[in-house]
């Protein structure tokens, strides 16, 4: 048995509530907030921040939300109170989110009570000091390790952060419990390659050493916490009747300029709000996290169709084909492609140069705060970091800018009769 699974204590961990319930009233992010994310080097990697920032951008394109990656690798949450006041307190943060937890106790090597104890403690005066700002803390359970899920599950590592949801509530923050949703991408991971005899070709949710994430653990973390931010799952739907040539319900679009012709549909639809797309293939992660039903609904619906096969273009580029059976019951265009590995919709190019524009920002801020922290006084930082910062600010005018939902003109077309 590896290291790691040895030095973890296995315990019994007891009932606590999922991150669904950190927010139950709606999306966490509101117009004007400043997000931070304070962490370890999970959170410092800058990609389960990008996610959620994307996220956020498309779905909810009128706010203007201040995201900031404070994360500090092998940072414990003792740790992360020598600095709370410059990077978290100064920044004008609204909301934190805070992810701790294996190198509280050594990766293990020091799962014991004494390191239990100052886990807690750091996260009862971070809470305590953000609440006394009427910053909104979010408390986090740590990342999963590689240990399989059923042994992790009574491990140490979870019984501690069970304790510090505990504790978070008892304090009245909010919590998220991200390791339990990301252990059942890692038993659909597991399940899925048992299916491969070949071990160099099956999928891994960590890099090496089993602790930290590749990108599709990242992007599992990125799922986990904006479903407990109280991430909607539904962009917006619309349903119509081709035979009357009608719309019988829009939910967060419009649709206007229906014209019927022999075996064609035409309508324009201008959402108030857009699904995510990251890049080509990202959809292909939605094998092992259910990304479109938890959080990428873009529906569309039309009744009324003769028996066929249908050919759907959204301002002349492929989604895809359907027959009349599919489109009645209702189709989610979210990540939808005629050519895979190329984006479809309008909507999906639009997300993808978001992503583009948010890493280029997230590189902006990083740079930024290289400068202050690392600049000698002498080289002009003030004015180096001010040139950074505005550059940053054109970048952020950018991401919304490309995020605003345009009009799309779409044709339901047929292509061959119903066999």
């Amino acid at each position: 048995m590896r290291p790691l699974l040895l030095a973890i204590i296995a315990l019994t961990a007891p009932a606590v509530s999922t991150g669904a319930e950190a927010n139950p009233s709606g999306f966490a992010l509101q117009d004007g907030d400043t997000v931070a994310f304070l962490g370890d080097s999970i959170t410092a990697a800058r990609n389960y921040s990008k996610i959620v920032e994307d996220y956020t951008l498309m779905r909810f394109p009128e706010r203007k939300i201040r995201f900031l990656n404070v994360a500090r690798g092998g940072e414990t949450a003792q740790a992360a109170l020598e600095r709370l006041q410059n990077a978290v307190l100064d920044q004008h943060v609204t909301v934190l989110t805070v992810a701790y937890g294996i190198n509280d106790i050594g990766w293990g090597t020091k799962a014991d009570s004494e390191h239990e104890a100052a886990y807690l403690d750091g996260l009862d005066k971070i809470i305590t000091r953000c609440q006394e700002k009427g910053i909104r803390v979010f408390i986090c359970s740590a990342a999963i390790t590689s240990i399989p899920p059923d042994e992790a599950e009574k491990g140490f590592l979870q019984q501690m952060c069970d304790k510090g949801l505990a504790l978070a509530k008892e304090r009245h923050a909010g919590t998220i419990d991200l390791m339990r949703p990301m252990r059942e991408v890692q038993r659909r991971v597991i399940a899925a390659n048992a299916n491969e005899k070949d071990p160099a070709k099956h999928t891994l949710l960590h890099t090496p050493d089993g602790v930290h994430l590749n990108d599709l653990g990242q992007m599992a973390m990125a799922w986990a916490m904006l479903k407990g931010l109280g991430a909607p799952a539904d962009s917006s739907s619309a349903m119509m009747d081709a035979r009357l040539g009608m719309v019988v319900r829009q939910e967060a679009c419009k649709i206007g300029n229906v014209a019927m012709a022999p075996d064609s549909f035409k309508f324009t639809r201008l959402d108030d709000r857009l699904p995510f797309n990251l890049s080509p293939l990202w959809v292909l992660m939605g094998w092992h996290i259910p990304l479109s039903e938890d959080l990428n609904r873009y529906q569309l619906t039309i009744a009324g169709l003769s028996p066929g096969t249908y050919e759907i273009t959204a301002d002349g580029r492929g989604i895809g084909k359907w027959n009349e059976q599919q489109l009645a019951k209702g189709i989610n265009i979210a990540s939808a492609s005629a050519v895979p590995g190329e984006p479809g919709g309008p909507w999906q190019i639009q997300g993808q140069l978001t992503a583009a524009l948010t890493n280029v920002r997230d590189e902006l801020e990083a740079i930024s705060a290289s400068e202050s922290s690392l600049l000698p006084k002498d080289s002009g930082k003030e004015e180096l970091i001010a040139r950074t910062r505005a550059i940053e600010g054109e970048i952020v005018a950018l991401q919304r800018d490309m995020a605003r939902p345009v009009p799309v003109a779409f044709e339901v077309k047929k292509t061959a009769a119903k066999e």
